[in-house]
């Protein structure tokens, strides 16, 4: 009878295959038709070319054994462009080899995994796919690239490049039952380039949203490899429960793993390879039942939430959305190699006074040559049991008796230099753990101190570099050199902007540019000058609002000028684009004089972001209005208009205005930015009409103010005021203040010789 059944089952699969077919689609009437026709095992082959405007819609069903595909003729040559994207809301189906370039999905995802409310993916798989740079033109209009829904789905050998709009790059949605337990596979991929979007909303990966944060997900997030992925503290972001993160690759990635919400979540067999990149963060740990072992932290370099190991505070009587205390933790066998302090009771504050309890911290290696202190405190750790761990007798810091200081080895393995504890005492494992750890399916925890199996983390590495991402992505070809024009006349200048390359170095070789408008750079621009002359530039319209507007995804570089101003009457001689568009620009300045002017120098517009603002070796003689003003956001979301800010070895003399104003407002914790570097600089008879001080400094993150010269400045005034909202880092040090006014400090400067 049994054997009747087989014979049986095999004739009607065979029956299934013989009645597959391969249908050829060349336009959207004809996908369209195609998937209502599907049976199990038919393969829909896409014809290259664009598909501009395309809204796919596959809600067919195939089934385990024959699964319906949906297949690009040569993978990377259906190019989806416009507003086109991707729904899907059958079972058992497999899409393949599409490309998403050249345009934007507005408000909804480039690929979701439901196709209307009531139709949901099962059972489905994107994979070999690339979505490169099709961002929403704004970039404050937020939106996913991918959302997760139904259960069981996977995401596999794709390519994610260059997010910059607001909005996770990939979530998994949690709604309703239907997407709860969903056991989805998010593995084998590239995540690359996600520059800081000076607000939060960066995310790579969110498993969850707080008002979900107490179900289970099980999303297994699984051999990944994540490459400068910068866009805010978070790199995956996880709130609910159960999940996973193994054997993944985190490239110099200012951020890390953070255990937002949910319980009983693991982090295991991870690199977190910050390679000394400064903010390169490991794993945040907060609420119940964390695992975090066997993981690998070279190099990282973060401070705070970046460290690269972080235990939180929690908050008494904490809702699941806020900060729940962190306890049944274990963080075990993990090695350490040149890492900046770890942080017990992270966060700690007048709302997060609740310690870590109930934690085990066993067998973890640190190995460090540099650094004298392994670890911060910021409240009671009584609650944390250390056990078994190790660390470089170089370290002077006093630490628990849980701790051993003893002498590394260090052993080469490709890229890495492993740190190896020799001959340290072994510690064993209470049992209990490891039978707990078996439930978890983790890997079993070594009795010797650090990461046991050095093998499965040269996996890792070769992983990365041969097995994630769309095998197809081709590299992207070498920059265009750049083209050099002289320029005589202001016509020369607006002739030499409408080339269209990629840099232009435009050359003044007079001495006076009248120009009919204002200029506005598309393109990298480089503005220089032949001789040492001084140069006259203006705008014959006295009411415009800038003369040179630097545009969104360019960059504009002064070098060697002397310009007088004299003849300038526009708002501002510099902005930023005012559109609010997703590409980052660039300023810079080096070995110019500014003179003579009314107009305020440069002022970065609303929703514009600048990735850096230069300025080195110059002089600003004369001048009637504020220099860098950088004071449009004020929301008080934690938004801001540049990442770098440095200005070094610069002359500020005879100002009347405020030198820099920077603000970022608001207490979101999630960004880095923005930093400010402001270094030996001189600043001789300078002072603000009214009562601001030269330099102002609201909300920023990180600053060294060091080796500056005051002298009668804003006498009765402030030269320098520092306010915060959040917890910031402030190096004020070595300046010299002559016949000025006062700095006005806060909890957060700190002073140094």
């Amino acid at each position: 009878m049994l054997l009747k059944k087989l014979l049986l089952s095999c004739c009607l699969l065979t029956g299934f295959i013989a009645s597959a077919k391969t249908i050829w689609v060349k336009n959207t009437t004809a996908l369209t038709k195609a998937n209502k026709e599907a049976k199990p095992g038919d393969i829909i082959i896409i014809r290259n070319g664009e598909w501009s405007n395309a809204e796919l819609l596959f809600n067919c069903t195939g089934t385990p054994a024959m699964p319906i595909t949906f297949r690009a003729e040569t993978a990377g040559k259906v190019l989806l462009t416009g507003n086109s994207k991707l729904k899907i809301g059958g079972s058992y189906l497999v899409i393949d080899g599409l490309c998403f370039r050249n345009g934007f999905s507005g408000t909804e995802s480039v690929i979701s995994f439901k196709s209307s409310k009531d139709e949901i993916a099962t059972h489905c798989r994107v994979t070999n796919t690339v979505i490169d740079d099709y961002n929403n033109p704004k970039r404050l209009n937020e939106n996913y690239w991918v959302s997760f829904y139904g259960k069981n789905n996977r995401i596999d050998h794709c390519s994610f490049l260059n997010k910059k709009n607001m909005g996770v790059l990939l979530a998994v949605i949690l709604e309703d039952d239907r997407s709860r337990e969903n056991f989805h596979q998010i593995d084998h991929n590239y995540f690359g380039v996600r520059i800081p979007l000076a607000s939060n909303t960066g995310e790579i990966i969110r498993v969850g949203v707080s008002e979900h944060c107490q179900f289970n997900s099980n999303t297994q997030i699984t051999d990944n490899f994540f490459e400068h992925c910068d866009g805010e503290t978070e790199i995956i972001s996880i709130k609910s429960c159960k999940n996973l993160v193994k054997g993944n690759f985190f490239k110099e990635c200012q951020g890390g793993v953070v255990l937002r919400h949910g319980n009983y979540n693991t982090v295991e067999n991870n690199i977190f390879y910050g390679n000394g990149k400064q903010g390169t963060g490991g794993v945040r740990i907060i609420n119940k039942g964390q695992w975090v072992v066997n993981n690998l932290f070279y190099k990282c370099r973060g401070e705070g939430f970046r460290s690269p190991m972080s235990i939180m505070n929690g908050i008494p009587n904490s809702p699941a959305n806020r900060y729940l205390e962190v306890s049944e933790a274990v963080i075990s066998n993990n090695s350490f190699f040149e890492c900046t302090p770890i942080s017990f009771c992270e966060g700690s504050d007048a709302e997060r006074t609740v310690a870590p309890h109930e934690v085990s911290f066993l067998n973890n290696l640190f190995y460090n040559s540099k650094d004298s202190v392994l670890y911060n405190v910021y409240d009671n750790i009584s609650g944390i049991h250390f056990s078994g761990n190790v660390l470089s007798k170089n370290i002077s810091q006093e630490v628990d008796k849980g701790f051993l200081k003893t002498a590394f080895q260090t052993i080469q393995k490709g890229i890495l230099t492993l740190p190896d504890a020799g001959a340290a005492a072994k510690n064993i494992i209470p049992a209990a753990l490891q039978t707990i750890g078996e439930a978890r399916q983790i890997s079993s925890l070594s009795s010797t101190p650090g990461i046991g199996n050095y093998t499965q983390f040269q996996h890792v590495l070769d992983n990365a570099k041969t097995s994630c991402g769309a095998k197809w992505l081709l590299k992207i070809n070498a920059p265009a050199p750049a083209v050099t024009v002289s320029c005589n006349t202001a016509n020369d200048v607006i002739q030499a902007l409408a080339l269209h390359h990629k840099k232009i170095i435009i050359t003044l070789t007079a001495g006076n540019y009248v120009f009919h408008s204002p200029l506005n750079i598309n393109t990298d621009v480089i503005i220089t000058s032949a001789k040492k002359q001084e140069i006259k530039l203006s705008i014959e319209n006295a009411n415009a609002a800038y003369c040179i507007q630097v545009m969104a995804g360019h960059s504009l570089q002064l070098k060697n000028l002397h310009l007088d101003l004299t003849s300038s009457a526009t708002e501002n001689f510099i902005c930023t684009d005012s559109s609010g568009l997703s590409n980052h620009l660039n300023f810079s300045m080096s070995n110019c004089s500014i003179s003579n002017s009314n107009s305020v120098f440069f002022k970065a517009s609303r929703s514009s972001v600048c990735d850096s603002i230069i300025i080195s070796n110059c002089q600003f003689e004369n001048i009637n209005a504020d220099i860098f003003k950088l004071d449009e956001e004020t929301d008080k979301k934690g938004y801001y208009n540049v990442e770098n800010m440095k200005i070094n070895n610069t002359l500020f003399s005879d100002i009347k205005g405020s030198i820099l104003t920077m603000l970022r407002s608001g207490k979101d914790e999630s960004t880095m930015g923005p930093q400010l570097l402001f270094s030996k600089n001189t600043i001789l008879n300078c002072t603000t009409s009214d009562s601001a001080a030269l330099i102002s400094l609201s909300g920023i993150q990180y600053t060294i103010i060091d080796h500056n010269n005051f002298t009668d400045c804003n006498a009765g005034k402030s030269i320098i005021q520092y306010e915060d909202w959040v917890r910031a880092v402030h190096y004020l040090s070595n300046n010299i203040v002559t016949k000025s006014g006062r700095i006005i400090t806060n909890q957060f400067v700190q002073f140094k010789k």
